[in-house]
């Protein structure tokens, strides 16, 4: 039954993204791509985790909504999230009170459609294995889009982790924000149990999305800022999720 209800919300993925897409591309030669995202992306990515909720059994929870700054709000506001699923990928620009602009590794760029989609829609896309180049890139446009008005996303480990385990949290969002005077905001998300990392599967069940307090850059030093976050985010992910860390020492 789960092979079934996951090939339904794959099946509609597909179909659904080429009038969507094509739409969008054609949308793209005239309009801002705050308009896409209103029209065209935002409703997508909504259709799917709905999709995913009714048709999969991937039902979320989200706490913490009261640590985000509000709609009218013109913080400059990076987000930097737990990354287990490509769930997450679509619900945080699906959820948010503002337009959002990830930073992505540019091979996404090449799916069909999707890819094209993401490349029309103002956000920043990086070379990783050019550094300096790639954080030249990050700063000047994470710059630009949060004067816009847009929230950055960075996911600190870089790619999504196995659950029940931790990467490596880099630096990058915290130099942004640092260089940009913008809030970090940390979230601990449990989609691995529901959305595993490279699978096609669903497991029905509840995602929990944890919002954590905004931290301040203030003098600090990159490092310690990250560390901060992960802090936070580890320890959160060990509360909302505990079967995934049973066997795993206390703490972050």
């Amino acid at each position: 039954m789960n092979a079934l209800r996951s090939s339904l919300v794959f099946l509609w993925m597909v179909i659904s993204i080429i009038p969507v897409g094509t739409a969008l591309l054609v949308c793209s030669l005239f309009l801002p791509s705050e308009k896409l995202w209103r029209w065209f992306a935002t409703p997508w990515l909504r259709g799917v985790i709905e999709a995913a909720r009714v048709v999969g059994g991937v039902d979320y929870v989200v706490k913490g909504r009261e640590n985000l700054p509000a709609a009218d709000d013109m913080q400059r506001v990076i987000l930097v999230p737990k990354h287990q699923s490509t769930w997450e990928t679509f619900f945080f620009p699906s959820a948010m009170p503002h337009l959002v602009s990830y930073v992505f590794k540019k091979e996404l760029l090449q799916i069909p459609v999707f890819g094209w989609c993401m490349a029309r829609l103002e956000m920043v896309h990086i070379d990783r294995s050019k550094r300096a180049e790639a954080w030249n890139k990050v700063a000047e446009l994470g710059r630009t889009l949060m004067d816009r008005g847009k929230w950055i996303i960075m996911f600190p480990e870089g790619t999504r982790s196995e659950r029940g385990s931790q990467g490596v949290y880099k630096t990058g969002a915290s130099r942004l924000a640092l260089a940009t005077g913008a809030v970090m905001i940390p979230i601990a998300v449990s989609s691995g149990r529901c959305w595993p990392r490279k699978s096609f599967w669903f497991v029905p069940g509840c995602v929990e999305v944890s919002i954590g307090k905004p931290i301040v850059p203030g003098d600090r030093s990159p490092e310690e800022l990250m560390e901060e976050a992960e802090r936070w985010i580890e320890a959160e992910m060990r509360r909302i999720d505990p079967e995934a860390y049973k066997d795993a020492k206390a703490g972050a």
